[in-house]
């Protein structure tokens, strides 16, 4: 198996795909097998990536240690921001623009879900928005 980073050419989406081999890759992309899971374009290309090796002596245990307390900051944010935003889902694009342009709204607080090219026009519009890393609430 072959995990490539692959980027839409069209909304600059990227992401993770697994291949059993660098042949499979090449025969689904010729086909046109391939699509963004974003804005459904074909045009997905491999970006530049290095390889991914670690061994047990690699990960220390100050790494470990690290990689706790941000987790644990993360689980933070993510309780404050459930805690006192409202959760408006995969209508988050339209919910900004509402708040954004009606000033009745200005003081609502939301979070939800938005693809790269919904962000990328909400701050063309002069509309702010933060990306947030969502972790699950179980531990890995």
């Amino acid at each position: 198996m072959i995990k490539y980073k692959l980027i839409c050419k069209d909304c600059n989406n990227i992401f993770d795909s697994w291949f059993s081999n660098s042949k499979e890759y090449e025969k689904l992309k010729k086909r046109k097998y391939l699509n963004c899971h974003f804005c459904d374009s074909k045009k997905i290309e491999k970006t530049l990536m290095a390889p991914n090796v670690l061994n047990s002596s690699d990960f220390k245990k100050n790494d470990v240690n690290k990689i706790k307390e941000i987790k644990s900051k993360l689980r933070e944010f993510k309780k404050f921001i459930k805690d006192n935003f409202q959760y408006v889902g995969d209508n988050f694009a339209h919910e900004a623009r509402s708040i954004h342009y009606d000033l009745k709204k200005k003081n609502k607080a939301i979070y939800g879900k938005a693809s790269r090219k919904e962000i990328e026009e909400l701050k063309q519009e002069g509309i702010k928005t933060e990306e947030f890393p969502w972790i699950e609430d179980k531990e890995n």
